[in-house]
């Protein structure tokens, strides 16, 4: 039974310290574009910052996930991995989008809101996802 439940409480620290990270990376997010990113998806249903928002929270879902799988038997050292690969994946993920910006045309920011759907979102999708994976694979 103690197996058990130490097991449980392993998954509840790590399910809330993912939890934890995935809201970092919205608010991330939310600071490298203009506007409020939950008003521009939930109120006025905006596609492009929704995407990009999806396609950055799978990337830090990736990265968390993948640390989870490798952590250490010990859980606080586990929970301490993770919490530090998923900074630097959110921040690496920051990184690559103001990158992008910089090579492209305009501010990619807003492009991402305003109210027109753009096919500069695809590669900003792309580049999220890109580094998420490149982030984990490098996690050993």
């Amino acid at each position: 039974m103690t197996d058990l439940m130490s097991g449980l409480l392993s998954t509840v620290a790590f399910a809330a310290l993912g939890l934890v990270l995935l809201v970092i990376g919205f608010y991330v997010i939310d600071l490298l574009t203009p506007g409020k990113l939950g008003q521009l998806i939930f109120v006025e249903h905006r596609r492009d910052p929704a995407l990009l928002l999806g396609s950055s929270v799978l990337a830090i879902a990736t990265i968390v996930a993948t640390s989870i799988y490798t952590a250490e038997a010990d859980t606080f050292q586990g929970l301490a991995e993770t919490a530090a690969y998923g900074l630097i994946g959110i921040a690496l993920l920051a990184v690559a989008f103001v990158i992008l910006d910089l090579l492209t045309p305009g501010r990619l920011g807003e492009l991402m809101t305003d109210d027109k759907d753009d096919p500069a979102i695809w590669v900003a999708v792309a580049v999220q996802l890109s580094v998420g994976v490149i982030v984990a694979a490098s996690i050993t």
